[in-house]
């Protein structure tokens, strides 16, 4: 389907971005950007993945006339507290801790930029996870090493499919891409 007559590049390196975009039937390139996570503090949670994604966006200088770059970050945000990517097992253990019985939010913040153009939007879904086991988390973390997932899991694995009761919002926004808010915007760029 050839919705912009852009070509599409991804500024990410994940591999769930990726396979995302190839479902939507989107021929891109992927390219590899450097950019940190920093943002400033007063900065409420739900701009913080816009903020990030733009950020991101910006470290790329190559950017052609017909050239479109999509960069997207995500956050995981409970009762206030930011959980990004874990470091280590403990951390990644004491997040899903934290989310076992509750419910928290996921916001992914997406940018496209052209030549001459910037769109930034995000979209935000409520996770709500059943009670874990100590064994259940233990069980998870070992076996799927969730350290490039903000908040510790990633819904499409074990813990997603065994341990989330429900969700309000778009499924693919929390693997990392509002799929159809970015379909939707895709379309309008001519």
């Amino acid at each position: 389907m050839n919705i912009t007559s852009y070509k599409i590049l991804l500024g990410s390196n994940s591999p769930r971005r990726k396979e995302l975009l190839k479902k939507m039937d989107i021929k891109f390139k992927s390219i590899r950007l450097k950019a940190d996570e920093i943002y400033p503090d007063i900065l409420p949670a739900g701009e913080i993945p816009e903020y990030l994604a733009l950020k991101k966006s910006l470290v790329y200088n190559n950017l052609k006339k017909n050239e479109l770059l999509i960069t997207a970050d995500t956050i995981v945000v409970f009762k206030g507290i930011i959980l990004g990517k874990p470091k280590n097992k403990t951390q990644a253990k004491e997040m899903l801790a934290m989310l076992s019985g509750r419910k928290h939010q996921v916001i992914t913040g997406v940018c496209l930029r052209s030549k001459k153009d910037i769109l930034t939007f995000s979209d935000v879904s409520e996770v709500y996870f059943k009670k874990l086991s100590a064994a259940e988390i233990k069980y998870y973390v070992d076996t799927y090493k969730p350290f490039d997932k903000a908040g510790g899991y990633g819904i499409q694995e074990w813990i997603g499919l065994t341990g989330i009761e429900k969700i309000k919002g778009s499924f693919y926004n929390i693997m990392g891409l509002p799929t159809e808010k970015l379909m939707k915007y895709l379309k309008e760029c001519k």
